[in-house]
């Protein structure tokens, strides 16, 4: 949808994005950028008033971690980044190692996210959240500051061994995928600093899972998706707000980009891709914009110096719209764009027909290969098969959909939400032979330029947005060269 910018402060809307900025003021250049004031924007959620309470629970039995590097203490705090040496549990190392290069020019890119591992979205994991039993924990943030510290890791230790196994890779690489784009947060980094209340020690469990990716023949795309004071203030930043302060707060920055030195240096020479920050929030106000024209030069500069040419880099379009970015780092190596793409946070979009989405689609095709043809390679790093937004907790947890109602009580109903999502055992037949056209035309848009990364893998309880359950059912096929409709784009 189509949202002014004059307008954000005065609702409580904040569209689903992510942002990430410089680790030293000096490295940010004067660059300015002019605020489209109808920007694109691709999700929208909003923010829950609600007040959490308090659950103190017994701890769990322990999960041992992979023998990989560990990260140093959340108390521990310091401005000199750890050696390998220093973060390294023993004598043990990572046993990554590096697929040959993917050709970026000429091979398209086909992948799926892993959403909900190493940063939790409720949707994604509700029983993660239901668990606790109290309604105030709504994302990683309140899940360590509302629970005995001892028990939330240990929930999250178990949460990091189970929800993705290797079987999944071998899974993924089966159905004729390439890529797995991997979102972690920046408290899973092993960098001394305070990251209180989170919950810390999940980069053994990174680790292996870059192990088993390449062991499979997956190209990994690792993506930096939460940053210090939220970047959108969405939960999938980990911490749901209405007040982010990322783009505000200098010394924020600053440890975004000494994450991503960490990152680079560490796994820079072990992943295909660094994508240096999540859905940058550029649609807030000027300033938030603005950071993230400066933030992307100088996270690829410190990319680049500390991990070397040969991995890709990855920025967004900090739901500015491709077009804002026009020549922008056209001039610097191995380069592209993520772009996210859905038709469901706002009633406009769920007013569309079946026909209408494929068509809104198809219409985008100029929109990306005159972006590509002129600029970097483009990808679309974030997009489903979802047409509601049903989706227990996909607006958040206590927040019901707009598709149904329950979003706003007393407002438009456009349909329920029982066969929209779900377990697919509830689908018609129609319903799924429309998302496999649906499935089929955001794909040959996206293979247009550079390829796509589907959001997500798996979900415990909403099939109309997992490409594992697609799969099984059939409306995604079980491989991607596989097409019912090969013209439906034109």
């Amino acid at each position: 949808m189509k949202l002014s910018q004059a307008l954000i402060p005065s609702v409580d809307l904040v569209c689903h994005s992510l942002l990430l900025v410089s680790t030293l003021s000096g490295v940010f250049a004067a660059a300015t950028a002019d605020n489209n004031n109808n920007q694109r924007m691709t999700k929208c959620k909003v923010k829950r008033k609600d007040s959490p309470g308090v659950l103190i629970a017994q701890n769990p039995s322990p999960v041992n971690p992979p023998t990989h590097n560990l990260a140093p203490s959340s108390s521990e705090t310091t401005t000199v980044l750890p050696t390998s040496t220093q973060i390294v549990n023993g004598n043990q190392t990572s046993s990554i190692t590096r697929l040959p290069p993917f050709d970026y020019q000429t091979r398209k890119v086909r992948g799926v996210n892993l959403g909900g591992w190493f940063l939790m979205e409720p949707w994604i994991t509700p029983s993660m959240f239901e668990k606790t039993g109290n309604a105030g924990i709504v994302d990683e943030y309140t899940f360590g500051q509302y629970q005995d510290h001892g028990y939330a890791s240990s929930l999250l230790h178990q949460h990091w061994a189970t929800w993705y196994t290797e079987q999944d890779f071998i899974d993924i690489a089966s159905v004729g995928l390439n890529h797995v784009r991997l979102p972690i947060s920046y408290w899973s980094v092993p960098i001394a600093q305070d990251t209180s209340p989170y919950i810390t020690g999940a980069w053994p469990y990174i680790l292996q899972a870059l192990d088993w990716a390449n062991a499979h023949g997956l190209y990994v795309i690792l993506d930096l998706h939460g940053a210090p004071g939220s970047q959108n203030g969405f939960d999938n930043s980990g911490q749901r707000t209405g007040q982010p302060n990322w783009a505000y707060d200098q010394a924020f920055l600053d440890r975004t980009l000494a994450v991503l030195e960490v990152i680079a240096r560490e796994v820079g020479d072990k992943v295909a891709v660094i994508e240096l920050l999540n859905e940058i929030a550029g649609f807030r106000d000027p300033a938030w914009a603005d950071a993230a024209r400066r933030f992307w030069q100088a996270g690829y500069d410190r990319v680049r110096t500390a991990g070397g040419n040969e991995v890709k880099i990855m920025m967004g379009d900090a739901f500015l719209g491709v077009h804002n970015w026009d020549g922008y780092l056209k001039s610097g190596q191995g380069v592209m764009m993520d772009l996210h793409v859905y038709q469901i946070f706002s009633n406009d979009e769920l007013r569309r027909s079946w026909d209408d989405h494929i068509n809104f689609m198809c219409g985008r095709v100029s929109e990306f290969t005159s972006y590509s043809a002129n600029n970097l390679w483009l990808v679309m790093g974030e997009w489903s098969n979802a047409i509601t937004d049903c989706a227990k907790y996909l607006n958040g947890r206590g927040i019901g959909a707009r598709w149904d109602g329950s979003y706003n009580p007393g407002g438009e109903v456009l349909g329920s939400c029982y066969g929209m999502t779900g377990s697919y055992s509830t689908f018609s037949e129609e319903y799924k032979a429309f998302m496999r056209r649906y499935w089929e035309a955001q794909v040959s848009v996206a293979e247009k330029v550079n390829g796509w990364v589907y959001w997500t893998w798996k979900a415990e309880n909403a099939d109309d947005w997992s490409y594992q359950k697609g799969v099984e059912a059939g409306y995604i096929p079980k491989n991607p060269d596989d097409r019912l409709y090969p013209n439906i784009c034109g």
